[in-house]
C-alpha cells in the first residue's frame, strides 16, 4: 500500500483557482504593508488594534509626580462665586498663580499649555498711555501720577517677572501647511538641520506659528509646541517630538519640560546600526539627558497614555490662587497649567477617551520620557510585518485548498491566534507591530476558501450567466444571480427605453478601408460604446454592422431607464471625441454618430424561430427609436429623443425641434434634442433656446415673415447653437410661403423615408 504525500495533478488543477486567489490576496496585502498601496480601512483597523492594546495596558492609578492645575468651570466662575471670571484672565492674576506655585508651594517646574500671544490691556494701560501722549501731555500732575503707577499697570511685565529664576515652559503652536503667519517669539533652539540632516528624516516642516510675547518667552526657561499628530480617523496617537521651522528644530512642550527636568542638556540624535546621515529613517532615538526617546522618520513618538481621563491629579487653578490646597499636594511636583473647560475647546479624541484634555496628553508624554515607557516602531517592524504576511499568506494559500473545512478552520484559528499573541508580546516588549494587514490577509484567505464553492459554483449564477451573459454586463449578472427565479426569457410587456446608434456615412468609410482594417475600425468604436451602455445598466440587443441597438429596463427592472439611456447617449458622444483623436493619429477617418432614443411599452423576451432565438424587444416604441436615429442628420443633431423619454426627465434641458410623422405612422409625434441636464448646459445654448422656441411658435402659426426674421437672427447671432436646424426651417418657410398648408395644418412634417 502506497502512502500519497502529495496531491494528484487533477486535485491540484481543480484547486488552482483558490490557490491563485489566495496568492493574489497575499500580494495585495504585501503591497499595503510595504506602503506601495494604501487601504484606508486597514489603516483605521490598525489604529483600533493599537487603541485596544493601549486601553488593556492602562495603569489603574494616578501618577503622583505630575499635577494639572486646571482652568476649569469652577475657575471661570465670577469672583463672588470663588472663581476668577471668564478667560483670558489679567496677567497679574497669572503672575500671582506662578508666585503661588513656586513661592508658596515650591513646585519644581510649571508648563503652560496656554499661549500668550497678545498684550494684556485689562489694566487700561493702553488708554492711559494715549491720554499721556495726547490730551494730557502737558498736565504735569497727571504725568507725575502716571509715572508712579505705570509699572503696576504693566501686567505683562509682572507676569514675566514671576518667571525669573524659575523653571517655566511656555507652549506655542505651529500653523497648518501653507499658513505663513507669524505671531510672537519662538524660544531659543540650538538643534539645527546640521545636527539632524533633512536627508535622515522627513520631519514636519511648518512656516507659520502662534507663539508668546517676546517679553514672556525671553523670561521663560524654555518653550515647546503643543501640536499633536491627528490620524486619518481623528485620533491622536503620536506627537512630533521636533518640528522643523527654517533650519532649526523646535521641541514639543512635553519634551521641553522633560529635558529641563533632566538637566537641560542638548538633544543628541542616535542612529540605527549601519545608518548614515543619508539614510532616511535611520534615526531611531533622541538622547535627552541620558533618556533614550524613540522616534520614527517623521520625528514623532507614540504618546504613552497611562490611562483614561484623570490619570493625573487635577487641581482647580482658583484653589491654588486661594491657597486652599494642602502644600504636600504640590510641593516638588511637575505642574502643567491647562484647561478642561468645554468652552475653551482643548478637548481631543485619543485612544483612551473621545473628550480628552490636551494638557493631559503632555502630562503622559513627560511621564513616558522620564520612565522610558514610550513604545517604538523602528523600520525593521515594517519589514517583519511584510515577511510574516508573505510567508504565512503563501503557506495558507497552498494548504487550505487541500484541507477539509474542519482542519482548515483549526489551522486558520491557530495561525491567527499565534499572530495575535506575537503582536501582544511585541507590544509588551515596547515594540508596536502593525496587525491589521497580517490578520486581515490570513482571515480573508481562510474565508475565501470556505466560501469559494458557495459563491463561485452557485448553480443559480451559472444559469443566469448562461441566459443573459451575452446581453448584460457581469455586474448585472451578479445582481440577477441573487434571485435567479425572478428572471426568465419568456416574453412580457414592459416599459423600456430603447436606443439606436449609427455611424453616419459608414458606407463611404468602409469603402476606403481593407477588410482587416475595417474589422479593427468597427471593433474600435463598438467596444467603448458597449462599455458605456454596460456601465449604465443597459442591455445590448444586437449589433448591426456599425449600428448598436440597446435598451434599459429589462431583464432587470430600472425605474430610471430613460435617464440611464440618455446618460449613455451623452457618454457615447464623449467617447466618440476621444476615439476620433486616436483615429486621426492612425490615419483612419473620424466618425460621427446619430442616436435615437425613445421610451414606451414594448414586448421583451426570447423571440425568433425554433432554430434560433434571441432576447430582444418589439413594438411601436422600438420602431420610433429607429426612425429617430435615422432623422438626426436632418436636424444637425447628434441625439434625438421621443416625447415619452422627455416626459420622464423633468431636469433635462431639451429643445423641441419638430413634430413629425415618421414613415409608417400617421400620428405626429413631438421630438426633442437634449442639450444636457440642469447645470450642464452652456450660456450660449441657454440664451438661444427661448429665441428658437419663439421662432418655432411663429412658424407653426404660419407667421412666415416673423418666423423667417427670427430664424435668420438665430443663424446670424447664434449659428454655433444649431446652424443646420435654423437653415432647415428657413428652407421650409420658403416652401410653405409658396405652398400654404392651410388652416388645418398641425405644424407636423412628414418623412417619406426611413
Amino acid at each position: 500500500m502506497k502512502l500519497r504525500l502529495l496531491p494528484s495533478f487533477d486535485a491540484f488543477k481543480k484547486r488552482l483557482p483558490r490557490i491563485f486567489l489566495g496568492l493574489a490576496l497575499t500580494i495585495i496585502f504585501c503591497l499595503q504593508a510595504g506602503s506601495f498601496l494604501s487601504i484606508s480601512f486597514l489603516d483605521r483597523l490598525d489604529g483600533i488594534v493599537y487603541d485596544t492594546k493601549v486601553r488593556l495596558n492602562a495603569i489603574p492609578s494616578v501618577d503622583p509626580r505630575i499635577v494639572i492645575v486646571d482652568i476649569d468651570e469652577k475657575s471661570l466662575q465670577e469672583r463672588e462665586k470663588g472663581g476668577e471670571g471668564r478667560w483670558p484672565w489679567p496677567r497679574d492674576r497669572l503672575a500671582l498663580l506662578v508666585n503661588r506655585l513656586f513661592g508658596d508651594y515650591e513646585v519644581s517646574l510649571a508648563g503652560f499649555d496656554v499661549i500668550f500671544s497678545e498684550r494684556d490691556e485689562s489694566s487700561g494701560i493702553r488708554t492711559i498711555d494715549e491720554l499721556a501722549q495726547k490730551q494730557l501731555k502737558d498736565n504735569a500732575n497727571f504725568q507725575s501720577q502716571y509715572a508712579s503707577i505705570k509699572s503696576a499697570l504693566n501686567y505683562d511685565a509682572k507676569f514675566a517677572e514671576s518667571f525669573k529664576d524659575r523653571s517655566i515652559i511656555l507652549g506655542l503652536s505651529f500653523l497648518s501647511p501653507g499658513d505663513n503667519a507669524k505671531k510672537g517669539a519662538l524660544p531659543q533652539s540650538e538643534l539645527t538641520t546640521q545636527e539632524i540632516p533633512i536627508t535622515l528624516v522627513s520631519a514636519l516642516k511648518r512656516d507659520g506659528f502662534t507663539a508668546n510675547l517676546e517679553l514672556l518667552q525671553a523670561s521663560a526657561a524654555d518653550g515647546g509646541h503643543v501640536n499633536p499628530t491627528v490620524d486619518a480617523d481623528g485620533i491622536i496617537r503620536k506627537i512630533p517630538m521636533l518640528i522643523q521651522h527654517g533650519d532649526r528644530y523646535y521641541e514639543s512642550l512635553g519634551l521641553a519640560a522633560a529635558r529641563n527636568l533632566l538637566g537641560g542638556l542638548p538633544i543628541k540624535p542616535v542612529l540605527a546600526p549601519g545608518a548614515t546621515a543619508n539614510t532616511l529613517g535611520g534615526l531611531e532615538f533622541l538622547d535627552v539627558g541620558g533618556a533614550m526617546l524613540p522616534v520614527d522618520q517623521e520625528l514623532t513618538s507614540y504618546i504613552p497614555y497611562r490611562g483614561p481621563y484623570k490619570s493625573f491629579e487635577y487641581i482647580s487653578a482658583s484653589d491654588v490662587l486661594g491657597k486652599t490646597v494642602p502644600k504636600e499636594k504640590l510641593e516638588g511636583k511637575i505642574i502643567l497649567i491647562g484647561t478642561t473647560a468645554p468652552g475653551l475647546l482643548d478637548l481631543r479624541a485619543t485612544p483612551v477617551g473621545n473628550a480628552y484634555p490636551g494638557v493631559e496628553i503632555h502630562a503622559n508624554l513627560i511621564a513616558g520620557i522620564l520612565d522610558g515607557t514610550i513604545k517604538q516602531a523602528p523600520l525593521w517592524t515594517q519589514a517583519a510585518n511584510l515577511l510574516l504576511i508573505l510567508v504565512l499568506g503563501v503557506a495558507l494559500s497552498l494548504l487550505l485548498p487541500f484541507m477539509s473545512p474542519l482542519w482548515g478552520s483549526i489551522v486558520a484559528v491557530m495561525t491567527l491566534g499565534g499572530v495575535g499573541l506575537l503582536n501582544w508580546y511585541s507590544y509588551q516588549s515596547s515594540y508596536v507591530l502593525p496587525a491589521a494587514a497580517l490578520l486581515g490577509s490570513l482571515l480573508l484567505i481562510y474565508l475565501m476558501n470556505i466560501a469559494y464553492g458557495f459563491f463561485v459554483e452557485s448553480r443559480g449564477k451559472r444559469l443566469i450567466t448562461g441566459l443573459f451573459g451575452q446581453y448584460v454586463p457581469p455586474e448585472l449578472v451578479d445582481e440577477m444571480a441573487q434571485d435567479p427565479s425572478s428572471f426568465s426569457m419568456e416574453g412580457e410587456s414592459r416599459e423600456l427605453t430603447i436606443l439606436f446608434s449609427d455611424v453616419r456615412g459608414f458606407t463611404t468609410i468602409s469603402e476606403s478601408l481593407d477588410a482587416k482594417t475595417l474589422s479593427e475600425f468597427i471593433n474600435a468604436f463598438l467596444t467603448p460604446f458597449t462599455k458605456v451602455i454596460y456601465k449604465n445598466r443597459g442591455t445590448i440587443d444586437k449589433y448591426m454592422g456599425d449600428c448598436i441597438m440597446a435598451f434599459w429596463g429589462a431583464p432587470i427592472k430600472d425605474e430610471d431607464h430613460a435617464r440611464h439611456g440618455l446618460i449613455s447617449a451623452f457618454e457615447m458622444l464623449k467617447a466618440m471625441e476621444l476615439l476620433n483623436a486616436e483615429f486621426i493619429n492612425k490615419g483612419w477617418p473620424p466618425i460621427k454618430v446619430g442616436i435615437g432614443l425613445n421610451s414606451g411599452r414594448v414586448s421583451v423576451g426570447n423571440m425568433g424561430s425554433e432554430i434560433r432565438l434571441a432576447y430582444t424587444v418589439m413594438g411601436d416604441a422600438v420602431n420610433l427609436a429607429s426612425r429617430l436615429e435615422g432623422i438626426t442628420k436632418e436636424y444637425g443633431a447628434a441625439i434625438i429623443i421621443g416625447e415619452e423619454t422627455r416626459k420622464q426627465l423633468p431636469d433635462l434641458i431639451a429643445r423641441e425641434v419638430d413634430k413629425v410623422r415618421v414613415k409608417g405612422k400617421d400620428i405626429a409625434v413631438t421630438i426633442f434634442e437634449p442639450l444636457g441636464f440642469e447645470g450642464q448646459v452652456g450660456e450660449r445654448q441657454l440664451t438661444a433656446l427661448p429665441l428658437f422656441e419663439s421662432a418655432l411658435k411663429a412658424y407653426r402659426e404660419q407667421r412666415w415673415d416673423d418666423a423667417q426674421h427670427q430664424f435668420e437672427n438665430l443663424l446670424q447671432n447664434h449659428k454655433d447653437t444649431g446652424e443646420v436646424l435654423y437653415e432647415l426651417y428657413l428652407e421650409r418657410i420658403a416652401l410653405l410661403r409658396d405652398n400654404p398648408p392651410g388652416d388645418q395644418w398641425d405644424g407636423a412634417f412628414t418623412f417619406t423615408k426611413k
